[in-house]
């Protein structure tokens, strides 16, 4: 499952106990806060969850796939997501108990 901005919203009020109009603006804010700051080039870290920058992608030489002419592709900014610690090791705990979990047997 996937978690869209509406279900966010419906997440943030019901773990914080509050009306889901109060957590769309505190989600909207949010949003716009590390949005602004990345609009400056600044990061943004929330410790344990991870960091947020921008890069700088290099104009390079591409094909495009109708035709297989080569293309420049310009340089442009690109927004990153650099997970914590935190983060990194609630995801990897995840991943290690779905492989650990036992195959179940078929039955005769």
């Amino acid at each position: 499952m996937s978690l869209n901005k509406t279900q966010l919203v419906s997440e943030v009020a019901a773990s914080a106990g509050i009306p889901k109009t109060v957590s769309e603006k505190a989600v909207n804010s949010v949003i716009d806060a590390l949005s602004k700051e990345l609009e400056k080039g600044e990061n943004v870290t929330l410790v344990g969850f991870g960091t947020f920058s921008v890069y700088e992608r290099k104009e390079r030489m591409g094909k495009n796939p109708q035709n297989g002419k080569e293309i420049k592709i310009p340089a442009k900014k690109v927004a990153k997501f650099k997970p914590g610690k935190t983060l990194s090791e609630m995801v990897n705990k995840t991943v290690a108990k779905k492989k650990a979990a036992p195959a179940k047997k078929a039955k005769k």
